[in-house]
């Protein structure tokens, strides 16, 4: 009952801000994701779609915040980690920790590793070894799949 309300407060407000605390894994129906998602965040976190480079909402922003995942809320990247990697796709150098989960992907005939979302298994992009320091990785990401909860 508690998820069926939820689902509907989420739904109706069309808006998800940062969770405190992964809590459990959350699962919905491919029509429950489509209710509470638009198509092209639909696209992208469950048909793990690509947004054109340079036309996402986030590629070049450096608005202070929490970037949380859009379907489920989980902060995912917090904007201190954020460099400009010239991909024209949001880039961080460090993922909060165990909120963002890896694959390995072998798509379109090459292995890389995709980024999920921890707590809903949300596609978000992938992470390549040529970012900056401390870390060297880049996390690839797409626009559509996070939301940026602004500091105050």
């Amino acid at each position: 009952m508690k998820n069926i309300l939820f689902v509907f407060i989420i739904a109706g407000s069309l808006s998800i801000s940062c969770q405190d605390n992964k809590e459990t894994e959350v699962t919905k129906t491919e029509a429950e994701w489509k209710e509470l998602l638009t198509p092209s965040e639909f696209h992208i976190l469950r048909e793990k779609g690509t947004e054109t480079a340079f036309t996402g909402e986030y590629w070049n922003t450096s608005t202070k915040g929490t970037y949380c995942c859009k379907a489920c809320g989980l902060p995912l990247f917090n904007s201190d980690t954020k460099f400009k990697s010239g991909t024209g796709w949001p880039s961080f150098f460090r993922g909060i920790e165990n909120n963002v989960a890896k694959k390995r992907d072998n798509s379109n005939g090459w292995t890389r590793t995709e980024i999920n979302c921890a707590q809903c298994d949300g596609h978000l992009g992938h992470v390549f070894n040529d970012g900056p320091k401390p870390t060297g990785l880049r996390y690839c990401v797409n626009s559509a799949s996070l939301k940026l909860e602004t500091d105050k």
